[in-house]
């Protein structure tokens, strides 16, 4: 009897590279390989890729160099680079890197076991199409055994934005929707087989719109009536498409979470004229202002780029303002770094120690925000779905309605339930708590 091939996937980047790599996993467990956490017994090894953060080409060949070695000494082993650096740098990696077997963009996923194949024959195996077809109704599910309580669910890709520091429209492509009767069927099989929370995955998940126009906020009505799904969220939304109808439903639908993932990218309208967002920071809090009416408790989460081309102290200033007017419940922040191809890039830099020095800033006030906003949890009690055990024996994890993860006391047999947890202590990036009756 001939032993399973073994599969070794590592995924950089957001929630749809961790979806997509469940769904990969899933399409090639079915042909009858066998995951491995060890890239060392692989027969194949893929790495999905993120083109957002800074350097990473240079991640993914430095990980490439570090494979050399094993498929050297495994006769047969395959090397694949998948994602958005496989979209964006195509063949030119392999001609970097002559180890690698196979390029795979991420519309084309469906398509790995006919590019395996031919890997495996010496063929040059390269895919970074954008095939009209839904690459999700081609990739089987993962199955067998108990799913996450918390699952995720890609409703839509690509984006039509054109922001001036991203890739993202040239790797992902134009917005495309998912029909919702198939989003539907998918969350019914994700419940069914455990699923309590599910979060819409998008790149701008808030211009969805399925061919028949249906919009997010009468998806996620839709989705709210499947028995047995207790949690909504959805992430990543863009400012401009935060319409009247989404920002209602955070205050109609109880199964939607109080928490919102944002990204502004800056304070000041020339540097935000200058990365081709469309709105202004006035814009942006007015926006707040109306999404916290309907939905006073709503945490708000956001994305900021400091050191953009251009931009001065005044500029940084701005940004600043900006966020002490919004109060952040959590924020990501990055130095700009160029990503070729994007209409910034061959603009002159900062100075790099001005730009690390007002990212540092900026992190300092973003961390208070933080810290404040975990402490004002301190003393309430509130639902937890559990999730997962804890890092020390007797212990479980879950997640409050605003996305923190909270640590107690507890049996294993909670995870995928929902409890009342009465939170005694704020951690840097979590709460503690004890069960309340």
């Amino acid at each position: 009897m001939t032993a399973p091939k073994k599969l070794h996937i590592r995924t950089w980047g957001c929630q749809m590279n961790v979806h997509d790599s469940e769904r990969m996993e899933a399409a090639l467990s079915a042909g009858g390989w066998q995951v491995t956490d060890r890239a060392e017994e692989a027969d194949l090894v893929l790495l999905n890729t993120c083109h957002i953060r800074e350097k990473a080409a240079e991640k993914v060949y430095s990980e490439l160099g570090r494979l050399k070695p094993l498929k050297a000494a495994r006769p047969g082993m395959l090397i694949g680079v998948a994602g958005c650096v496989a979209q964006a740098e195509g063949a030119e990696i392999m001609r970097r890197q002559p180890a690698v077997d196979l390029v795979v963009g991420p519309q084309s996923y469906h398509r790995l076991p006919e590019l395996i194949a031919r890997a495996a024959r010496g063929e040059a195996a390269v895919d970074t199409e954008f095939p009209a077809e839904d690459k999700f109704d081609h990739l089987p599910r993962p199955r067998g055994g108990r799913r996450q309580p918390a699952a995720f669910l890609t409703v839509q890709e690509g984006c039509d934005k054109f922001c001036a520091f991203c890739v993202v429209p040239y790797t992902r492509g134009a917005e495309v929707s998912r029909p919702a009767a198939r989003v539907i069927a998918e969350a019914r099989d994700l419940v069914a087989r455990g699923a309590v929370e599910i979060t819409l995955l998008g790149q701008n998940v808030n211009a969805y719109r399925d061919p028949d126009g249906v919009t997010l906020a009468a998806l996620i009505r839709r989705l709210a009536g499947i028995e047995g799904l207790a949690r909504i969220r959805y992430t990543t939304s863009h400012p401009n498409d935060m319409d009247d109808e989404l920002i209602a439903l955070h205050a109609e639908e109880p199964k939607l979470m109080p928490y919102l993932h944002l990204p502004v990218q800056s304070g000041s309208d020339r540097i935000l004229r200058a990365m081709n967002r469309r709105h202004t920071a006035a814009d942006y809090l007015r926006l707040i202002a109306r999404i916290r009416a309907a939905r006073p408790d709503i945490a708000i989460s956001g994305d900021f780029i400091v050191g953009f081309p251009g931009e001065t102290e005044a500029d940084f200033e701005d940004t600043l303002a900006l966020v002490r007017a919004v109060g952040y419940a959590q924020a990501f922040s990055f130095r700009y770094s160029p990503r070729p191809g994007t209409p910034a890039a061959d603009r002159p830099p900062l100075p790099a120690e001005v730009a690390a020095d007002r990212l540092a800033r900026l992190q300092a006030l973003l961390a208070d925000q933080q810290r404040s906003f975990l402490q004002s949890m301190v003393g309430r009690t509130m639902p937890v779905l559990f999730e997962k055990a804890g890092r020390e024996a007797g212990q479980v994890v879950g997640r409050s309605p605003w996305l923190h993860p909270v640590v107690v006391a507890g049996p294993g047999a909670l995870i995928g339930a929902i409890r009342p947890v009465a939170v005694t202590a704020a951690q840097p990036h979590s709460l503690a708590g004890r069960l309340a009756a």
